[in-house]
């Protein structure tokens, strides 16, 4: 398990609904790039877990975002589409399906964009991502992709000294006398840097959760 969630704890990253209202809005370029930062990455490697090539898992991401982009007004208004955490896997999901029928039928790939991302993907058509359950596999990516963004966040917010002595203690998992003596500080400074650090990474994580479950 990620070592920065070992220490936070396995519940942080909530199940979103997204910037559902500020994302109707094509032209609130802060949402959008606020959604594509976040979860770029988890799409992407869900791809290439499934079987994808780069590129192929490169398409899926641009694909994914234009479906989003294109039916988000839907998903708001049916909520029997359950959660948006479940909505982005299916859509994700078809978009990966559509680039391995473009494999064996080029040209058939493109019938599937018109009205199809909601509609529930034969599973088989899908290879298992790492020979295990691509459920299973969205719902590690998911975890640590949030984590990740909120991480990422944090880090350009604090010190950088204080970043590198979680990242050396927590992440690295070196022993506290290394960080010591490698940054030139204390135990006492590194203890601090890791409580200071991991607070302000819940903290994000509860912030990103109460900002994008608004409506």
């Amino acid at each position: 398990m990620n070592p920065v969630m070992t220490l936070l704890g396995n519940n942080l990253i909530p199940t979103r609904y997204s910037l559902l209202s500020r994302l109707q809005n094509r032209d609130d370029q802060d949402s959008w790039k606020d959604f594509f930062d976040t979860y770029w990455r988890l799409i992407y490697s869900v791809a290439l877990k499934s079987g994808l090539t780069e590129t192929e898992a490169q398409d899926v991401v641009q694909e994914t975002i234009i479906s989003v982009a294109k039916d988000i007004h839907k998903f708001k208004r049916d909520r029997k589409l359950g959660s948006f955490k479940g909505w982005l896997r299916n859509v994700t999901r078809w978009r990966i399906a559509d680039q391995l029928r473009k494999r064996t039928h080029p040209g058939r790939a493109e019938a599937s964009t018109n009205g199809e991302e909601c509609r529930p993907l034969d599973v088989a058509e899908i290879p298992d991502p790492a020979g295990g359950d691509l459920e299973s596999v969205w719902e590690d990516e998911w975890q640590s992709n949030l984590l990740k963004a909120a991480t990422e966040r944090v880090k350009r917010r604090v010190k950088e000294e204080h970043y590198q002595m979680f990242d050396f203690y927590v992440v690295r998992q070196w022993p506290v006398g290394k960080v010591a003596q490698t940054l030139g500080v204390s135990a006492a400074q590194v203890y601090l840097a890791k409580h200071r650090v991991a607070g302000l990474i819940k903290k994000e994580v509860r912030a990103l959760e109460k900002k994008w479950n608004s409506t």
